[in-house]
């Protein structure tokens, strides 16, 4: 059998991946991406968990100092983006640029594998007609994690392996109590590991972004409250405002220019469309004429019927059948077929305040 490298975080889910290969007969390689310190499964209780796993399997372990990576792709990328008016998800650029690509370079460089594997809910194919690898949603969609990994590579995909793509959370739960392993009860992981770490975004931002107070008006101009920095605000955002209306107020769009945040009614959050940029089509090459999709714009959203259209500069315009509300500059939208494809993703350009 073929060696892989694991990736590892301490969870149950890369536990399981782990113990799936190793029990097929792979030749298993335990690996974790040091990312920061502080609390978090990523960080140094997920590598005491991953470590005792790999004690258990009898494997090797590695540990990787990634944490100047993470702060110049994901750390700065988020502290730029929230400066900027818009709500970055870390999530898809981790997995290509912090996860997936360096692990896979390590991989090969340093242990002669030519494969890794994950705890990722999703599934991998190969097409021989196009000769491209296909991602899928995974068979439990309640958890499948396909949208933040639109943004792989086709030759990180041709080289990476999720074995619980075919089963569900239950089903992963039960063979880790069967093979006895100490991560089966383990809780899930609700947060992002920055927040896990500074307990809120709010409190991760104001680390880096100094108060900022300006305007919250209404749509029609008209000054309505203060805030202490744009960060602080996400589009659709109703609660933590402090203005009041007779009816309730969300964030329809951050003004950065003269520093305000722009609330509205709810009707006044739906957009009819969005601009995509930084394209990945993933199970395609790419299309050159408008096709029909079903488009996620945010994690715990259902997907929408939508038309994806093209445009000369490699971006494409999505035009929603019907409006959606907080469609936010910045979060990933990412577009399925019928056959639960990821055809293809990006991420959502900013709009001028005028555009709500």
């Amino acid at each position: 059998m073929a060696k892989v490298v694991v990736g590892l975080s301490g969870g149950v889910d890369s536990s399981v991946a782990a113990a799936t290969l190793h029990k097929q007969g792979h030749d298993v390689i335990g690996l974790t991406l040091w990312l920061m310190k502080g609390k978090g499964q990523c960080c140094s209780e997920g590598m005491v968990d991953a470590a005792q796993l790999c004690e258990e399997l009898e494997i090797p372990y590695h540990v990787v100092d990634t944490r100047d990576l993470f702060e110049e792709k994901i750390i700065n990328y988020l502290v730029e983006g929230y400066s900027q008016g818009i709500t970055p998800l870390p999530c898809s650029q981790c997995n290509r640029s912090v996860k997936f690509g360096p692990m896979l370079d390590y991989a090969r460089r340093e242990l002669g594998a030519e494969t890794i594997a994950t705890g990722h809910y999703a599934r991998i194919t190969h097409n021989p007609q196009t000769g491209r690898y296909e991602l899928r949603r995974a068979v439990d969609r309640t958890k499948d994690q396909s949208y933040f990994l639109y943004d792989l590579t086709q030759e990180q995909l041709a080289a990476t392996q999720f074995p619980l793509g075919e089963q569900t959370k239950a089903q992963t739960r039960a063979v880790a109590s069967q093979l006895g392993l100490h991560t089966a009860e383990k809780p899930e992981s609700q947060d992002l590991c920055l927040i896990e770490q500074h307990g809120s975004m709010q409190a991760f931002l104001d680390k880096y972004l100094a108060p900022k107070p300006g305007d919250i008006v209404d749509t029609n101009g008209q000054v309505l409250g203060q805030h202490t920095g744009i960060h602080h605000y996400t589009i659709g955002q109703r609660k933590g405002l402090g203005v009041s209306a007779p009816a309730p107020l969300y964030v329809v769009a951050l003004d950065v220019a003269r520093n305000r945040v722009i609330v509205g009614e709810r009707d006044s959050v739906h957009q009819a469309h969005c601009i995509v940029d930084r394209v990945n089509w993933v199970s395609i090459q790419t299309a050159d004429a408008p096709i029909a999709v079903q488009v996620q714009i945010r994690y715990r959203s259902p997907a929408v019927a939508a038309t994806v259209v093209p445009l000369d500069d490699g971006s494409v315009k999505l035009v929603f059948a019907e409006p959606q509300f907080s469609v936010s500059p910045g979060q990933a939208a990412v577009w399925y077929d019928d056959d639960n494809r990821v055809l293809g993703g990006g991420l959502i350009r900013p709009y001028a305040p005028d555009e709500h």
